[in-house]
C-alpha cells in the first residue's frame, strides 16, 4: 500500500527561548527535524509532507531536498488544523504522521503502529508515571474510545496513566473526512487531531494503541531542559551501538557522537572525545582524551593523543598525532608520520614517516618522505594577499627555528641550518644556512642606570 508521511513541524517554541525554529534545534549534531525525516525516508514513502511555520523561511531553506513537500501553516491552531493544510499534498491510500520534535522515534516502532492501523486507526501511546501534560487514553469496556486533553480532562481522566505519544496511522480517505468534521469547542479554542480517534471509534471504526516500551522514543523536545535530556539519551544509544560492535569505550557516558562514527575491530576511545561530521577509525586506532575530530579518516593502528583538534584531515596507518596537535582542512598524512604537541597543519600533505615533533606550523605545503622537521619552525605562507606553498621533498632535514619563506622548494636531501630563513630554492644534497654572522665583542659592558634625583 503507497504511503504518505505528514511531519508536523510549525510550532514556535516558545519555551525553548530562542530565535531558532524549535525543529532546528541540534541533537547529536543535526537539527532535531533531520532525526525525524531520515526515519520517514527508511519507511519508503510516495510523498513526504512538512507542516511548517514558525521560522518557515529558515526551515526549508534548512532542508532543500526536493523530494520534500511544504505545507504552510502560517497560524497555528492546532494539530487538527496542520493535518489540513497538508491534505492537498496527500495521493496515496495511507497516511502517517509524524512529529518534527520528536526525534528518537525508531522506524521499527512505526511499521508497528502501520501493521496495527490495517483497516482502521491506530496511534502510539506510553504509560507515564506523572502524565501530567499529555492527552490521556480513554477506553470503554478495555476498548479505545477517545483522546482527551489534560485542559479538558476530567478529574478521573487525569488519572489515566496511558497516554497518547502522537504518532497516527490511518487510511487517506478516512482522515481526509474526518479532518473536515474537527471542532474547536475545547480549553484552547484549537482543531485537535486527536479527536479523529472519537469520530472513529463512533463510525464503529477499529481504533488500536500501539503501546511503547521506550517512552524516550516518543518524547519531545519543548525547552532546553528537555533537549539537553535527550541528548544525553541519544548518546547514550550511540555508545550502546559502538560497544556492541566491539570498540572499548574508556566511559559511555563521556562520548559525543554529533554525525557517523565508523570503527574498525579493536579501536579505543578515551573520555570526552567529540566526534562530528562523518569520522572513520580503521582496525586498532587508539583516540586519547579530550580529542575533537570533525569529517576525518584515520588509518590502521594509528594514534591521537590528548587534546587533539582534527578537522577535515585524512590520517594514514601507523600515525602518531598529538598531543595537543591540530590538523586543519586538506591535511592528508601518509603512514608512519609524527604530528607532535603544538603542531599545526594546515592544508598540506606529508609523506611517509616525516616527523614534525613539536612547536611547528606547516601550511600549504607538500611535505616528502622522511622529513624531520625542527621545533619552532614555520612556512610563511601568506603575504598579505596569496597564499604560497612550500615544497620539501624526499629526506630533508629542517633545523630548529627555521622560517622557509613561501614559494619556496627545498630540494631532496637538503639540510637547514638551526634559525634560517629561507627565501630561495636550496640545490639537493647540501646544507644550506641563512642566519646573520655570531659576534662577541670583547671588552663590552652592559649600560649602567644612573641615578635621576629632584
Amino acid at each position: 500500500m503507497a504511503l504518505d508521511i505528514i511531519v508536523l513541524a510549525a510550532g514556535l517554541g516558545k519555551r525553548m527561548r530562542s530565535e531558532l525554529p524549535k525543529v532546528l534545534h541540534p541533537l547529536a549534531g543535526r537539527p532535531l527535524l533531520a532525526h525525524v525525516l531520515e526515519v520517514a525516508r527508511a519507511l519508503s514513502p510516495r510523498t513526504t509532507i512538512v507542516v511548517h511555520g514558525h521560522g518557515a523561511e529558515r526551515v526549508r531553506a534548512a532542508f532543500p531536498d526536493p523530494a520534500l513537500a511544504w505545507a504552510l501553516q502560517a497560524e497555528q491552531r492546532g494539530t487538527g488544523h496542520a493535518v489540513m493544510q497538508a491534505m492537498p499534498h496527500v495521493s496515496a491510500e495511507e497516511v502517517l504522521i509524524l512529529y518534527g520534535d520528536v526525534p528518537l522515534i525508531r522506524p521499527a516502532t512505526l511499521e508497528r503502529l502501520r501493521a496495527a492501523a490495517r483497516g482502521g486507526v491506530a496511534f502510539l501511546s506510553v504509560e507515564l508515571p506523572d502524565p501530567k501534560g499529555y492527552g490521556r487514553v480513554v477506553r470503554e469496556g478495555g476498548k479505545v474510545a477517545r483522546i482527551v486533553e489534560e485542559k479538558d480532562a476530567s478529574a478521573a481522566e487525569k488519572g489515566i496513566r496511558e497516554v497518547n505519544a502522537g504518532f497516527m496511522a490511518m487510511d487517506a480517505r478516512r482522515l481526509a473526512a474526518w479532518i473536515k468534521k474537527l471542532g474547536n469547542h475545547n480549553a484552547q479554542k484549537e482543531y485537535y487531531l486527536t479527536d479523529v480517534v472519537s469520530l472513529a471509534a463512533g463510525e464503529g471504526i477499529p481504533v488500536e494503541a500501539v503501546k511503547v516500551d521506550d517512552p524516550w522514543e516518543v518524547s519531545g523536545v519543548n525547552s532546553k531542559q528537555e533537549l539537553a535530556a535527550l541528548e544525553r539519551v541519544a548518546q547514550a544509544r550511540q555508545a550502546a551501538s559502538l560497544l556492541e560492535a566491539g570498540v572499548t569505550l574508556a566511559d559511555p557516558a563521556r562520548l559525543d557522537v554529533r554525525g557517523s562514527l565508523e570503527c574498525g575491530r579493536d579501536v579505543s576511545i578515551d573520555v570526552n572525545c567529540v566526534f562530528e561530521g562523518k569520522v572513520r577509525l580503521a582496525n586498532g586506532v587508539r583516540i586519547g582524551p579530550h580529542c575533537v575530530l570533525r569529517n576525518v579518516s584515520i588509518g590502521e593502528d594509528s594514534e591521537v593523543r590528548a587534546f587533539s583538534h582534527l578537522d577535515e584531515a585524512e590520517i594514514g596507518a601507523r600515525c602518531m598525532v598529538g598531543p595537543y596537535a591540530r590538523l586543519r582542512p586538506g591535511t592528508s598524512l601518509a603512514d608512519e608520520v609524527h604530528i607532535g604537541n603544538f603542531v599545526e597543519v594546515k592544508a598540506s600533505r606529508v609523506g611517509k614517516g616525516s616527523k614534525a615533533n613539536h612547536l611547528s606550523y606547516v601550511g600549504d605545503s607538500e611535505v616528502g618522505a622522511n622529513v624531520n622537521i625542527g621545533a619552532g619552525t614555520i612556512t610563511c605562507n601568506y603575504d598579505g594577499v596569496n597564499k604560497n606553498r612550500t615544497v620539501i621533498e624526499d629526506d630533508c632535514f629542517i633545523g630548529s627555528d627555521a622560517t622557509l619563506v613561501a614559494p619556496v622548494r627545498i630540494a631532496r636531501g637538503s639540510y637547514i641550518g638551526a634559525g634560517s630563513t629561507i627565501n630561495k630554492n636550496t640545490p639537493a644534497g647540501q646544507l644550506t644556512v641563512a642566519r646573520a654572522r655570531q659576534t662577541s665583542i670583547p671588552g663590552w659592558k652592559p649600560p649602567k642606570k644612573t641615578d635621576k634625583k629632584g
